[in-house]
């Protein structure tokens, strides 16, 4: 499987466009850095009639109790990263890939795939002439830019979105900015936008901004 020689993670095979099951569709791929306000934006979306596929939530299903991505992260890390109830003890198998590379590797080769799969899956059950939204936290990081039609990029100046991981994950500043620092840059995330959402004012500010784009997709000027 190919990687993202940056961060390591799986790359996702280039989508042959010419292959949808529905041409009609929109596809736009919605990314930000953590603490961006990215679940902000794909709820206005939402609001707006969107169909959003959040791959976090895919990424948490994949590995329920009894599902397949649960035995293969199991015969990978062992019967440690388990509850009593046998559910992903998410608190441990993080403790293990943090700063270990190759375990992280290893994580993301068995759940990108399958998150993968059954987004595409989603995205096949969407309405023909839907606006489909990938909620996709690591797109530029799984070299995802040129799956869609159109790539949105939730930015907000680092300080701010220091502050706000600090605040809202309870972290350490240290602690914070090694989370940031594990993803893609600002300006790596910057240069794969073809719109780009400034979520650093008001939620009105912000929908405006969101109404506008809305309005470019649906083909709406008015």
């Amino acid at each position: 499987m190919a990687t993202n020689p940056a961060s390591g993670a799986p790359r996702k095979p280039a989508r042959d466009t010419r292959q949808r099951s529905h041409p009609g569709q929109t596809l736009v791929g919605l990314t930000g850095g953590i603490a961006s306000g990215k679940s902000v934006v794909a709820g206005m979306l939402t609001d707006c009639g969107a169909v959003v596929i959040d791959h976090d939530r895919l990424a948490h299903d994949v590995v329920d109790v009894g599902t397949p991505g649960l035995q293969a992260v199991v015969r990978r890390f062992g019967d440690g990263v388990l509850t009593p109830d046998r559910a992903l003890n998410r608190s441990r198998l993080g403790a293990i890939i943090f700063g270990d590379a190759r375990a992280r590797h290893d994580l993301d080769a068995i759940i990108h795939p399958l998150v993968w799969k059954a987004s595409d899956e989603l995205e096949d059950r969407a309405p023909a002439d839907a606006v489909v939204v990938h909620d996709v936290p690591l797109l530029v990081e799984t070299g995802q830019q040129d799956d869609f039609d159109l790539v949105v990029v939730v930015d907000v100046p680092e300080p701010l979105q220091l502050r706000r991981l600090i605040v809202r994950n309870r972290l350490s500043r240290q602690q914070a900015l090694a989370r940031i620092g594990a993803q893609a840059s600002r300006a790596e995330r910057l240069a794969a936008a073809d719109v780009v959402i400034d979520n650093s004012g008001s939620l009105d500010a912000t929908r405006t901004q969101v109404d506008t784009l809305w309005r470019r997709l649906t083909g709406d000027g008015h």
